[in-house]
């Protein structure tokens, strides 16, 4: 299985394969943030990664054009005091690509992106591509002299969260619209019967019963007024391993079933795949936006 984007390959971020069968796999604490830009004319594709593990804090920047070629990946492996704050500047086809960050006040909640107190900014032949952070002023003197005009658009997001029974994350659906509190609520543990319920800021917005009859499956539900597909696959934490993973999609969508469109769900890997690679191409032609979730058990 191929992750998204070709960036992040075997010398990249290692994302767990949810297709693999190894009772032994761990899951890697990750953010994965994806925003569309446009470098001279061309559509590309700005991934950050943001790790977590006993070493500490890790952060992944990777450009990638529709081909998927590769234009700038830079890998901050978790980091010593002194990586917390730093630049990289590298030269592709006589393009320049800086980029420039500060964690070294960061705050982090359980997650490994951080909440504030931190900036982040890909400056693309001296104009400022993305800009995140709380910390703009002193991003802004960092890269003084330079055109800051941040005008990449967040598109979708791929985060792996973990619990025994609730699994929440965050998502805003449109751009400048509410952040919501997404909650998957799942118990599988000695139960004949298991119920899939979903809740959006505490509300209940679908409910899937007869789980081990519709461990996978699609259903549209109504979010700040706009159609959203929500798309899952628990056949792991049912049939699987019993630390195996589940996978959500949540896709804004007008015509999300086109995307799936002559596509049989009959192999455990087949949503994993899909959700990672289909996505791109639903951004680009401006379907909305994806969160996608790998839901991991707890012991």
């Amino acid at each position: 299985m191929k992750e998204f984007p070709s960036c992040f390959g075997e010398n990249g971020v290692q994302v767990v394969d949810s297709s693999s069968s190894s009772t032994t796999r761990t899951a890697q604490n990750l953010v994965s943030c994806v925003y569309q830009c446009k470098l001279r004319g061309r559509s590309c594709l700005i991934t950050v990664t943001w790790t977590k593990n006993l070493m500490g804090q890790g952060l992944s920047v990777g450009i990638e054009d529709l081909a998927n070629q590769c234009l700038c990946k830079v890998d901050i492996k978790p980091w010593l005091f002194s990586k917390r704050k730093g630049s990289k500047n590298l030269e592709v086809d006589s393009s320049k690509f800086d980029i420039h960050w500060d964690l070294s006040s960061a705050k982090f909640g359980s997650g490994p992106e951080p909440l504030e107190g931190f900036y982040l900014a890909i400056v693309f032949n001296q104009e400022t591509i993305l800009l995140l952070g709380d910390l703009k002023k002193e991003a802004y003197k960092k890269i003084e002299g330079n055109h800051v005009r941040s005008h990449a658009v967040f598109i979708a997001k791929r985060e792996h969260v973990f619990g025994k029974k609730f699994y929440g994350a965050k998502a805003q659906f449109c751009d400048k619209g509410q952040i919501h509190d997404v909650t998957i609520e799942c118990d599988t543990l000695g139960l004949k019967d298991p119920c899939l319920v979903i809740r959006i800021d505490s509300k209940t917005v679908m409910q899937v019963k007869r789980l081990k009859w519709k461990f996978r499956g699609n259903h549209t539900i109504l979010v700040d007024g706009l159609p959203v597909e929500v798309f899952w696959d628990v056949h792991n934490w049912l049939f699987g391993n019993a630390m195996g993973d589940a996978v959500f999609m949540f896709q804004t969508c007008l015509s999300a079933e086109k995307l799936w469109s002559g596509q049989s769900i009959v192999d455990p890997s087949v949503l994993t795949w899909s959700c990672s690679q289909q996505f791109k191409d639903s951004q680009l032609q401006g379907l909305g936006f994806s969160l996608i979730l790998y839901a991991w058990k707890n012991e």
